[in-house]
This record gives C-alpha cells, sequence and structure tokens, in this order.
C-alpha cells in the first residue's frame, strides 16, 4: 500500500449492531493491498494487516518496536475452524477455547504451518476471536487472519486505546485507515499460555476464566 505521508489516514465509521457490506469492502481491499488498519475489538482497539502479508506484518513491527523473533504475535480469527488452520489445538486447549470464545482473550499456541515464517521464529501464536462484529467480519472477509497488535494506552490516560478519534491523531501518518467503530475499552485481553500440558494465565485482562 503506498500512500502518500502528507495524507492523513482515512477513517471510516462502521456501526457494529450492523456493520455496512460496502464498508467492510473498502476495509479488506485496502488490507489486501498491504494496508495497516486500526480496528476496534471487544477490549483496546488494535493496529492490522493481512497476516499473511509479511511486509505488512514488519511494518506493524516496527511501528510498535516489537522484535518478532523475540516476542509472540497475534492473529484475529473470525471462528474455531480458522484457529486451527493456523495454529496447533490440542483437545483439552479446544475444549477451554470453546468455553471462552468469542470473548476477550489471546490463546497461545504451537503455529501451524499455514503461517509465514515470521510466527514461527518462536513455534508460538496468539489467537483471539473477538467478541466485536466489526473484527470478525473483517476477518471473515478478507478469507484469512488478521495480525493485531494492541494499541498501547498509559493508565493515566486509558482513552488513549478507547476513543478512535483520538487514535486518529495519534497514528496520523502510520497507518491507512482507522475503523471508527465507537468508543473501545481501554483493558486488554486476558492471555492464557496454552502451549504446555498445563495452561497458564501470563496476563490477567478483562477476560475471567478458570482453568482445567
Amino acid at each position: 500500500m503506498n500512500r502518500n505521508i502528507n495524507q492523513p489516514p482515512v477513517t471510516v465509521k462502521i456501526y457494529p449492531d450492523n456493520p455496512s457490506p460496502k464498508e467492510i469492502d473498502r476495509v479488506v481491499r485496502l488490507l489486501q493491498d498491504g494496508g495497516l488498519v486500526i480496528f476496534p475489538t471487544d477490549t483496546r482497539y488494535a493496529i492490522g494487516c493481512d497476516a499473511l502479508n509479511v511486509r505488512a506484518v514488519e511494518k506493524i513491527c516496527r511501528i510498535k518496536g516489537v522484535d518478532p523473533r523475540k516476542s509472540n504475535l497475534s492473529v484475529v480469527c473470525c471462528d474455531l475452524s480458522g484457529v486451527s488452520r493456523y495454529a496447533r489445538v490440542g483437545n483439552a486447549a479446544f475444549k477451554l477455547m470453546k468455553g471462552c470464545l468469542p470473548g476477550p482473550f489471546t490463546f497461545i499456541l504451537p503455529a501451524g504451518g499455514e503461517l509465514p515464517k515470521i510466527y514461527r521464529n518462536r513455534r508460538e501464536v496468539g489467537v483471539r476471536i473477538p467478541a466485536h462484529p466489526v473484527a470478525r467480519e473483517l476477518v471473515r472477509s478478507l478469507g484469512h487472519p488478521l495480525l493485531s497488535m494492541s494499541v498501547p494506552c498509559s493508565r493515566e490516560e486509558p482513552e488513549e486505546a478507547a476513543d478512535p478519534e483520538l487514535i486518529h491523531e495519534r497514528y496520523e501518518r502510520l497507518v491507512d485507515l482507522v475503523v471508527d467503530g465507537g468508543y473501545g475499552d481501554s483493558e486488554g485481553s486476558t492471555v492464557v499460555d496454552c502451549t504446555s500440558d498445563e495452561f497458564v494465565i501470563t496476563r490477567q485482562g478483562k477476560g475471567i476464566v478458570r482453568l482445567p
């Protein structure tokens, strides 16, 4: 995606209770072209791109200061069948995820072979299925996952990751489009590591889960 750096990113309003197919298609075409998009989830707004476009993934890693060789990357799927294509899911993990998703959780799983090598450097991938219709509709229409990294915020100003107008101002010239799905949440997802036989909550966020 080649955008004039002097041109501010576009904001598209998509209503969660009735996502416009026309606007969803507009965002998806941009994603297919390698664009970077900020979109709503059931927790914080997230910076995303086509998860299979390595160049776009690398751009977001640079924006967030993330080294994919040292940090897990996370993807958004629209359902559990999508998760099973891109991660290896054991019976216990599947049962736990089925009871929690869609919802405000990130599950760390062994990365599957259909993901590009950039995800398999650590052999793990975070997986989300947010309880937000806009995020899931974008993934469904794209046909495969979105890379997802939460918009950061401070304790003093939690609205930095929840208010689409503030997000637009902050990420001007860094992304190609901001999807305004209304005021979001300032809390992150609960992260559950399912890469071993004993599941561990590595970050307590919005989601509440009882581990087996």
